[in-house]
């Protein structure tokens, strides 16, 4: 059974405490993999424990996320997130904290990158089924704001129909865990 939908919507104070790239594979991590400590984050991550921790408390202090208190002791403080996804709507944000929303938005291209480029370096060496399935795509459109709006809306019914990933629930026989990026990106007018 999936939990119900755990969105925040983030707003200044939270845009803010995103904005860096440690913080945002912090929070992907927590989400994809479950509750952890900074050291085994920080191990996944190629940085020290104190940096982790350090990063981990703001995320705290922000509400991304809290300690879990069912695990660790004394000297293991476990830590998990508070939701399962992030967005980022409206245009009040880009107008009151453009540096914010520029920091947050590259943090997570920054990361969509890593996952693309990982999952090409195990190309050859994936089942053939999984290699397969594998796509890189792009498509030209020409859309008014509205069209892609819609558009967007449209795909996340699209992907809201298949199985969410959630940490400590079993997946059926044959799954592994899939990355689907979507970006609509509207390009700058051609120069003549």
């Amino acid at each position: 059974m999936t939990p119900p939908d755990r969105t925040v919507v983030l707003d200044a104070k939270g845009l803010r405490a995103l904005a860096h790239p440690v913080r945002v594979q912090l929070v992907d991590l927590l989400r994809k993999h479950g509750p952890s400590t900074a050291t085994r984050l920080a191990e996944r991550l190629g940085v020290n424990s104190g940096t982790a921790s350090y990063h981990l408390r703001r995320l705290g202090a922000a509400g991304f996320v809290e300690e879990d208190a069912e695990r660790g002791n004394a000297r293991e403080r476990w830590w998990r997130s508070v939701h399962h996804t992030t967005r980022l709507t409206g245009d009040e944000l880009t107008e009151s904290e453009p540096e914010a929303v520029l920091a947050y938005m590259q943090s997570v291209a920054a990361l969509y990158n890593m996952r693309t480029q990982r999952a090409l370096n195990e190309m050859l060496t994936m089942p053939k089924a999984w290699r397969d399935m594998l796509d890189l795509s792009s498509f030209a459109l020409r859309l008014t704001p509205e069209e892609g709006r819609r558009l967007r809306e449209e795909l996340g019914e699209v992907i809201a129909r298949y199985r969410r990933d959630v940490p400590g629930e079993p997946a059926p026989d044959g799954a592994a865990r899939v990355s689907l990026i979507t970006e609509l990106l509207p390009e700058p007018p051609e120069e003549p």
